[in-house]
């Protein structure tokens, strides 16, 4: 893979992607004070719901959107100044994917490679290996137009990848897409990373973005909720992890004098569930005090914390907050209106 797809242009660039951006359409804030930061060799996933502000923060990072406020520097270039060099640095994939359905997938990397810039003999290394890899070598010689949906999403992932960008901006990389197929695409984005490339992702995938983000960015209607990696996404929003104490048989916990920074949820005869602040300090005193009254220690694990939990939390907090302030507002207006009104 890796002797496949070697850096031919790809210059490592400190801050590859530094955002802070709104969009306004009209009376519509699209996107209000989005701010972002990844590093050389980092992914990060944007996640929300349709139409929370992802793909237009992407368009606005491939200067092919202008934004109402702020800036951006992708690879280097100041996309507002500098949006032919930022575009030129940087693979996009799209939800709309702009594929040219009377071409075949052959004249189309070529193509790109063209506009790209790279030598013909480059252009069909990159061309074919790339078909190659995305099982697309056989159909080739077909036309775009007859391709089911997970082959055009290879194929544009591949355009993106043709001139071997620094930076990725990927939307739904691998939407569409059988199993197969889409383990192979998820491969090709964590071997981009080791490869010291950038990568901005937007997913639903939850399971997906688990596995492959560094950084994660909840967006909900334009704004950023809650943004850093998974385990401090975890703490912020669902707090304290909570472990489960097994006994091998029944034992009475009651004697258990458990440290500062626990908290007991729920006590059985034969298993304790404990809420602690600082487990690597904690956890360990824990353990030794229970063995040290000969407790029966059949485990002692760390309850499952999702990133679908952190979202789906994160999404009712917002809700419910943006409820409150509506109903205040609602109240306020009510109560202005009331003292406003003759004989009041």
């Amino acid at each position: 893979m890796a002797n496949k797809f070697s850096a031919a242009f790809h210059v490592p660039v400190s801050d590859c992607a530094k955002v802070t951006l709104s969009k306004q359409f009209h009376d519509f804030m699209a996107v209000d004070g989005v701010n972002i930061s990844v590093q050389e060799g980092e992914i990060l996933a944007l996640l929300g719901q349709n139409g929370a502000g992802k793909t237009t923060t992407v368009r606005m990072l491939t200067a092919l959107l202008e934004p109402s406020r702020g800036w951006a520097r992708v690879a280097g270039y100041d996309v507002t100044k500098n949006g032919h060099d930022a575009r030129a640095s940087v693979g996009v994939l799209t939800e709309q994917h702009g594929l040219y359905m009377r071409m075949n997938a052959l004249e189309y990397l070529e193509f790109f490679g063209q506009v790209y810039g790279l030598s013909p003999s480059l252009r069909k290394s990159r061309r074919d290996n790339l078909l190659e890899y995305f099982g697309l070598a056989e159909a080739a010689k077909r036309r775009i137009g007859e391709y089911s949906k997970g082959m055009r999403q290879k194929l544009a992932l591949a355009r993106a990848m043709m001139h071997d960008p620094g930076v990725l901006l990927l939307d739904e990389p691998t939407s569409a897409m059988d199993p197969e197929s889409a383990r192979l695409v998820r491969d090709e984005i964590a071997w981009l990373k080791s490869s010291s490339r950038t990568i901005v992702l937007c997913s639903h995938n939850l399971t997906e973005v688990e596995a492959l983000a560094d950084k994660i960015a909840i967006i909900y209607r334009g704004r950023i909720l809650l943004q850093g990696s998974l385990e401090e996404l975890k703490q912020n929003v669902l707090g304290a992890p909570e472990y489960e104490i097994k006994f091998a048989d029944k034992w009475d916990s009651d004697r258990l004098e458990l440290p500062n920074g626990v908290e007991l949820l729920e006590r059985t005869a034969t298993s304790l569930k404990v809420r602690v602040e600082a487990p690597q300090e904690v956890n360990p005193q824990i353990l030794q005090r229970l063995l040290s009254q000969s407790a029966p220690v059949m485990a002692f694990q760390q309850e499952a914390r999702t990133l679908e939990q952190v979202y789906l939390k994160a999404m009712t907090d917002a809700k419910g907050s943006m409820y409150e302030s509506s109903a205040r507002s609602r109240s306020l207006i009510a109560k202005t209106w009331a003292e406003n009104q003759p004989g009041v």
